[in-house]
C-alpha cells in the first residue's frame, strides 16, 4: 500500500536533510512544505511534526521549524527521494489525499459509525468539492461508505453484526467466483502464489502487515479476478471492504497471533487448485472465510481498546455508536 501523504513528504524531507540538501539552520514552514509538494497544510503540518519528533528539525523561536541536520546514528534516515517521489503533484488531486482519508476512516470504524462531511473534507485538505466528491466516491466504491435515509454519507462501524454479514456474503460469493476462475488461472500464477505463501510460512514469526496485505490481495482479488464475470466481481466488492480495513488492522495488530492463521488455509486452497480439484478448492476457501470473521473481530477489539484518533472536522461520530 502507498504511504500516507504526510509520510511521503516526511521521508523526502528527511532524506534531503540527511544528504545536506536542506542544511542546518534552514527554516521550514507549513506553507513552504505544502507549496513544495503541492499538498494541503494538514499533511504538511504532520510531516513537520514527525520531523521534529525524530530530531531532524526543532521548533523555531519565530514561525516554523529550524533544520538541525541528520539525527544521531541510531535514527534511520530515509533513502534519497527519487524523481517519482518528488512529483507528488503529478498525481490526480483525489489520489494525493485518498490514502490518508481512507486510513482515518478505517481507524475509526473499529469503534463507531461516522458521518463524512464533503464540504469539510474539501476545506481541511484545501481541495475543491469535486476532488472531495471523488474521494468519497472511491470510498463508496470500495464498500467503506454508504448513504443513510437522507442521502448523507456515513461509514458503518465494524460491529460483530456488520462483520458477520460481510463474511457471510464473502463465504457465498467468493467460492463461486473461484470455481469460475479455475479454468482461466495461468499455472505460473499458481506457482507464484504457492512460492509467496511458502516463504511467508517459513518466516511466519517475522512477517509484517504489507506482506499479509499482498497475500490477501493475491488470493481474494487477483485470483478471483480470473473468473471473468464482472457483475459477480462487483457484487464481491462490498463485502471485500474488509480487505481494505485489514490493511490498517494488520499494521496495528501484527502480533495478535504468533503465526498468521490464514497462511495454511490459503495454502490448502492453492494445493487443491494445483491438483486440478476446483470443488475442493472452493470448499477450502469457504471454510477459510467462515472462520476468518472471528479473527477479524479480534483485531477490531484491539483497535477499539488501544487506538486514539484525533478530532477531524470532516468526520462526525454518530450518536448511539
Amino acid at each position: 500500500m502507498a504511504p500516507r501523504l504526510y509520510h511521503r513528504a516526511y521521508e523526502i524531507l528527511a532524506a534531503q536533510i540527511g544528504d545536506g540538501t536542506l542544511a542546518p539552520g534552514m527554516r521550514l514552514t507549513e506553507s513552504s512544505v505544502a507549496e513544495q509538494f503541492g499538498i494541503s497544510r494538514a499533511p504538511a503540518r504532520r510531516a513537520l511534526a514527525e520531523l521534529e519528533r525524530n530530531g531532524f528539525v526543532t521548533k523555531s523561536s519565530g514561525r516554523g521549524y529550524s533544520v538541525q541536520g541528520a539525527p544521531s546514528a541510531n535514527k534511520a534516515v530515509p533513502k534519497p527521494a527519487t524523481d517519482e517521489d518528488m512529483r507528488l503533484v503529478s498525481r490526480p488531486s483525489w489520489e494525493r489525499i485518498y490514502g490518508e482519508v481512507e486510513d482515518e476512516v478505517i481507524g475509526r470504524i473499529s469503534f463507531a459509525n461516522w458521518r463524512v462531511n464533503e464540504a469539510e473534507l474539501a476545506r481541511y485538505y484545501g481541495v475543491s468539492r469535486t476532488v472531495a466528491r471523488d474521494v468519497i466516491g472511491r470510498l463508496q466504491s470500495r464498500g467503506l461508505l454508504r448513504k443513510d435515509e437522507r442521502s448523507r454519507w456515513y461509514a458503518p462501524a465494524l460491529t460483530p453484526e456488520h462483520v458477520g454479514e460481510l463474511y457471510e456474503l464473502r463465504s457465498i460469493l467468493e467460492p463461486i467466483a473461484l470455481a469460475k476462475a479455475v479454468p482461466h488461472v495461468p499455472p505460473s500464477f499458481l506457482s507464484q502464489m504457492r512460492a509467496h505463501l511458502e516463504d511467508a510460512v517459513a518466516n511466519a514469526e517475522a512477517i509484517e502487515g504489507p506482506v499479509l496485505d499482498s497475500l490477501e490481495e493475491e488470493m481474494h482479488v487477483k485470483l478471483l479476478g480470473f473468473c471473468g464475470n464482472r457483475t459477480l466481481m462487483q457484487a464481491i466488492t462490498l463485502p471485500q471492504s474488509l480487505l481494505i480495513a485489514h490493511r490498517f488492522l494488520y499494521r496495528w495488530t501484527p502480533r495478535l497471533f504468533k503465526t498468521e492463521p490464514f497462511l495454511p488455509e490459503h495454502l490448502e486452497v492453492v494445493a487443491h487448485l494445483d491438483a486440478g480439484d476446483a470443488a475442493k478448492a472452493a470448499a477450502a476457501l469457504e471454510r477459510h472465510l467462515k472462520v476468518s470473521g472471528g479473527r477479524a473481530l479480534a483485531r477490531v477489539d484491539v483497535i477499539r481498546r488501544d487506538f486514539r484518533a484525533e478530532s477531524l472536522p470532516y468526520l462526525e461520530q454518530l450518536d448511539g455508536s
